[in-house]
């Protein structure tokens, strides 16, 4: 299974309402992005419109590997933008700002793949696991991007009170997988750690300005260096830890409960992740109802099997809700907040399969849905071919094609064998000028 191998093949329209202000002071427009994250989209608007980050808002973060629509707006100040992979349409006014608030759901238009026969044969089955049982609600690959590219876990270098490995991680640590210019940016700065005072002279170098130039002033001051980051960037690094945290409780909160023999595992970004495969009906009806705790220090766990599952995953890292802060920064703070454990996709639609014309012999599905805001249309899309993601899945056995049925077989168009030189030979031999002229003369010898 593939996806995201060309932006349309991942498309997201976000479903939004706002109160409408002709006087307002915010400017409201329909970001129509690609191959951007929602951060690198607004530090271009930010250029465009000489306004600071904080001057900017939006409902939610949108994912870079896809084509997405979604809202932003500019504080007092309008802006055009009409770039090949970003594009702004204003669309009115409003006197507050843009927040999650704002997004009631979120449609999804999917291009599956590099999909085999069997793998269209079962996806039937697999579909109505999905809409029985949903999917559980987990933060997907996207959220983990800081493992991704080798930074790790940024907050916890803040916790354990090693603020300088936290901003070299994230100011001096290049990912092996950018090929941009912020990858020279990152070098710089790694082969002149504490160099302050030197120019960086990659381009790009300006957007971390704020946090060198208080290094400058400051030296040996990391953590004040760190809180010149931009505060959303800077949240988000608390949340995605937050995430990590929330995963792996549920995962043990499904083994408590459902137990492994009812679980399928499915690789992601930062481990793997584990869903029902089969749920008795009281089982199904608990877990529909259930919410599941980002945690923070003051986080209040009422239900016993929650509170364990929880608490279980920070004792593994050696740690209490109490420790979920950072010394002297009050700015960087975990939230409580209850996640729903399960989600379900709405009017998910299945499409039959095609052939698939980038890559050669194997089918492609379209999958549609809508889901509300902040759950994972990836997520749906690896539960309904969960077994091409499973750990220790062969990518030859799923390219195989064993047992495919006639009705998804006939999908696939006939790819002739090109014959041999001497395939070919033959044929001149047999249908050519002079097997022509040898037919002929037989005939008349044989009228004779």
């Amino acid at each position: 299974m593939k996806l995201k191998q060309r932006p349309e093949d991942f498309a997201v329209t976000e479903s939004w309402r706002f109160d409408e202000d002709p006087d307002g002071e915010w400017f409201v427009y329909l970001m129509d992005k690609q191959k951007l994250t929602t951060f690198e989209a607004v530090e271009r608007i930010c250029a465009a419109a000489r306004v600071r980050a904080a001057d900017v808002s939006y409902c939610g973060l949108k994912d870079k590997q896809g084509r997405t629509t979604q809202l932003v707006a500019v504080r007092k100040k309008p802006v055009e933008v009409q770039q090949p992979d970003l594009r702004l349409k204003l669309v009115g006014r409003s006197a507050e700002p843009l927040s999650s608030a704002n997004t009631t759901s979120n449609r999804f238009a999917v291009t599956v793949r590099d999909l085999s026969g069997e793998d269209v044969a079962r996806l039937s089955t697999s579909a109505a696991e999905v809409r029985r049982l949903g999917v559980v609600n987990y933060f997907d690959s996207q959220r983990f991007g800081s493992l991704k590219h080798g930074q790790g876990f940024l907050v916890k270098d803040l916790m354990r009170g090693d603020a300088e490995l936290a901003l070299k991680n994230w100011l001096a640590n290049p990912s092996e997988l950018d090929r941009s210019g912020d990858a020279k940016v990152k070098a710089f700065w790694r082969e002149h750690w504490g160099e302050w005072n030197r120019r960086n002279p990659h381009p790009g170098a300006e957007r971390y300005d704020r946090v060198v130039g208080w290094l400058r002033r400051h030296p040996g001051d990391f953590l004040g260096a760190f809180l010149r980051t931009e505060p959303r960037w800077r949240a988000l690094q608390v949340f995605t830890y937050q995430s990590w945290l929330w995963n792996e409780g549920v995962k043990q909160f499904l083994k408590d409960l459902v137990g492994m023999t009812n679980l399928l595992a499915i690789r992601y970004q930062a481990g793997t992740l584990l869903f029902p495969r089969e749920l008795d009906p009281v089982t199904a009806r608990e877990l529909r109802k259930a919410d599941f705790p980002l945690l923070a220090p003051d986080s209040e766990i009422r239900d016993p099997g929650v509170r364990r599952a929880a608490l279980s995953v920070l004792e593994r890292e050696k740690m209490t809700t109490a420790d979920l802060r950072v010394k002297d920064a009050p700015q960087i703070h975990f939230d409580h907040e209850e996640r729903p454990l399960l989600v379900f996709p709405g009017k998910l639609v299945v499409a039959e399969a095609r052939r698939d014309e980038m890559n050669r012999g194997r089918l492609r599905v379209n999958v549609a849905f809508t889901l509300p805001p902040g759950s994972y249309a990836t997520l749906v899309v690896k539960r309904l071919f969960w077994w091409t993601l499973a750990p220790g899945a062969s990518k030859a056995k799923a390219a195989a094609g064993k047992g495919v049925p006639v009705a998804a077989a006939a999908v696939v168009e006939a790819r002739p064998r090109r014959p041999t030189a001497e395939e070919r030979h033959a044929e001149r031999r047999a249908t050519g000028f002079l097997a022509r002229k040898r037919a002929r003369r037989a005939a008349r010898q044989r009228k004779a």
